[in-house]
């Protein structure tokens, strides 16, 4: 059923700060209103970086909840003291951080070693000219897991001009599934950041959240890839010979620098069941060990599972190699060997992919460090149980709460990423302590993940490059694009709402 926040104390643990001026769960409301008015402002109009904007709320929130410095920031003396700020940041990156780390360098090494291409094109044969396009949303799927979006779209978009170009017909019917694909991924599944944080600050095991990602995904981009048939048979858009010609000087330019570095691909392809077996990899080894810990023993006593038939060491083995560090460590190794050193890479030639791949990482990393702490602050000076208490009040479930939450600053600010943790900061207290499941708590991280997407529009990145990459006009990117996200967004939430009816 949906998920419905328990009434929390009504008394808040600090009555210091701006609560001297007004008192007690309006007090603490008032706060909480003014702090996501202040982030969106300084965001929006200041155009402040959203870590500092984050960081900066975070701390004036807590002093005006009436949290004290020394909760706040702790001591410089070594004391008992904890900061609320390092625990914040610290308990959040070092679930997220290394995760996102290896993603990143496993989707380098697929994009360098030109596996994105093999994808496609063995796709586009497989499916034949008529379901091109159907062809073009499942590389986009594929793709999309280990690599994030703009590095799909800048790898990718050659490929949809091929496509356009060879059909005669418009670029936003092949662009389209494309997007949808790639969109999907990064809204509902790990190795991203944004479930990635979200499964970090819930407490979430991340072989729930790739289960509730792909049961929740799948149907929500089927949804999205239909609404992209529809326009793209009404909105017709040449393919933009200048990205065309761009592409082609892009694509000259990263063969010239890799053969400086040593890192050109060899002629031979890579082979697609590489590519498939690579991804995977780390996908099938979460879930193996997310189940198996579901395979509880009947008895303490007992040295193995006799009703699952599992026994001690065989699962402690699979939830070794399940565990996320490890799957995602075995799939890098394994990229390393089969895409490049079998096939004449040099040690420092990997290397310097991998850690160029690295660079736009740090950005990312603090902005969910920085969601971290603005949770930390809510919770420890009493807002999230008044937030609590405030929409147990109104009744709606906190399935639906966390979605329209989301919905709300995406529009609002334009960063999916921002959307996420800021959400996540508010939501997680609602349901902490009440004894959801791991199952249950994963599709409300899919509802914020689905919110997060709502309504792509000009104050959005993502929107800008859609249109650059594909020469489509701000008005069509709205009817294409921007439609897109929110149909993929509305079919995300109202999956995972109808799970949440039955699990």
């Amino acid at each position: 059923m949906f998920l419905a926040a328990d009434a929390p104390p009504e008394t808040p643990p600090h009555t210091g700060g701006l609560l001297l001026l007004i008192d007690g769960t309006a007090g603490l409301l008032t706060i909480a209103a003014l702090g996501i008015a202040l982030l969106l402002f300084l965001i929006i109009k200041v155009r402040l970086q959203p870590f500092v904007a984050l960081l900066g709320v975070s701390i004036a929130v807590g002093l005006g909840a009436g949290l004290s410095v020394t909760e706040l920031f702790g001591t410089v003396q070594k004391s008992a003291a904890v900061s609320m700020i390092e625990t914040g940041m610290g308990g959040i990156l070092g679930h997220v951080a290394i995760i996102i780390g290896l993603g990143t360098m496993l989707g380098a090494i697929l994009e360098v070693s030109g596996g994105a291409e093999v994808l496609s094109t063995r796709l586009l044969n497989l499916f034949g000219e008529k379901r091109a396009p159907l062809a073009m949303g499942v590389t986009g799927v594929v793709f999309g897991v280990p690599v994030f979006f703009d590095v799909g779209i800048f790898v990718l978009a050659p490929i949809v001009y091929a496509a356009a170009k060879r059909s005669g017909k418009s670029v936003v019917l092949y662009a389209m599934p494309l997007l949808a694909g790639l969109s999907m991924t990064h809204a509902f599944l790990p190795p991203h950041p944004g479930p990635v944080a979200a499964a970090g600050l819930f407490g979430v095991d991340l072989g729930w959240v790739i289960l509730m990602g792909i049961v929740v995904g799948v149907p929500s981009v089927i949804a999205a890839w239909v609404y992209a048939a529809w326009i793209g048979k009404r909105l017709f858009v040449e393919v933009p010979q200048d990205m065309v010609e761009a592409a082609a000087e892009s694509k000259a330019a990263v063969a010239a620098e890799q053969a400086a570095s040593g890192t050109t691909p060899p002629e031979r392809p890579v082979a697609l069941g590489t590519v498939l077996a690579i991804i995977g990899t780390p996908l099938v080894l979460i879930l193996l060990a997310t189940f198996s810990s579901v395979a509880l023993d009947p008895s303490p006593s007992s040295s193995t599972d006799s009703e699952q038939g599992i026994p001690h060491s065989s699962r402690s083995v699979i939830e070794f190699f399940g565990h996320p560090f490890v799957a995602l460590t075995i799939a890098l190794l394994l990229a390393y060997y089969l895409l490049g050193l079998r096939r004449g890479w040099s040690r420092g030639s990997l290397e310097r992919v991998s850690t160029a791949s690295l660079k736009p990482v740090g950005n990312i990393l603090l902005v969910v460090g920085a969601g971290g702490v603005f949770g930390a602050v809510l919770k420890g000076s009493g807002i999230a149980d008044a937030l609590a208490d405030t929409f147990n009040d109104v009744g709606l479930p906190v399935i639906l709460l966390a979605w329209l939450i989301s919905v709300v600053l995406r529009v609002a600010q334009g960063s999916a990423t921002v959307a996420i943790v800021t959400t996540a900061g508010i939501v997680v207290p609602l349901v902490e302590g009440h004894g959801y499941s791991q199952a249950h708590l994963a599709l409300v991280i899919m509802a914020i993940s689905a919110g997060s997407i709502f309504a792509s529009h000009v104050n959005d990145g993502g929107f800008w490059m859609v249109a650059k990459y594909f020469g489509i006009s701000e008005r069509d990117t709205l009817k294409s694009w921007t439609v897109l996200e929110t149909v993929l967004s509305v079919a995300g939430f109202v999956v995972a709402a109808l799970l949440s009816l039955v699990i």
